[in-house]
């Protein structure tokens, strides 16, 4: 017998998520096929001038701004961003920064300072626990 190996695909908001880029801003080939696991390694490996484009200047996803923005998604939800922005409009909200940007980044910093907190206390307990 001889062994079988399927190609493993995915649609392609799932590959554009991967990638870290807005769908809708991909050439219309990638949009209207499917992407291999290959073709995907490829694409990060190797980026088409295309995708090397998408990513320095956008329009860029929602996780993509909140990122660069120092936000949660619901945080940019909270102040009103609900489209993709480009490079450019992320570079001028930071330069303005908007009462409610300055908000939910304080609230952002926060949020991890607790996940930190937290994680250090699960370790303490681990290693009390691994003495004993």
């Amino acid at each position: 017998m001889t062994s079988h190996q399927n190609t493993q695909t995915m649609k392609p908001a799932t590959a554009a998520k991967k990638l870290g880029v807005y769908l809708e801003a991909t050439p219309a080939e990638f949009r209207e096929g499917v992407v291999s696991r290959a073709e995907l390694n490829a694409l990060q490996a190797d980026p088409p001038e295309w995708l090397r484009e998408l990513r320095r200047s956008g329009p860029h996803p929602r996780p993509v701004v909140a990122a660069k923005l120092g936000v949660s998604i619901a945080g940019l939800a909270r102040g009103g961003v609900t489209q993709p922005l480009t490079t450019e409009e992320i570079e001028a909200l930071k330069r303005e920064r908007p009462e409610w940007l300055e908000q939910e980044r304080a609230t952002q910093a926060e949020v991890r300072k607790e996940a930190s907190r937290i994680k250090q206390k699960q370790a303490e307990r681990a290693a009390r626990t691994q003495r004993t």
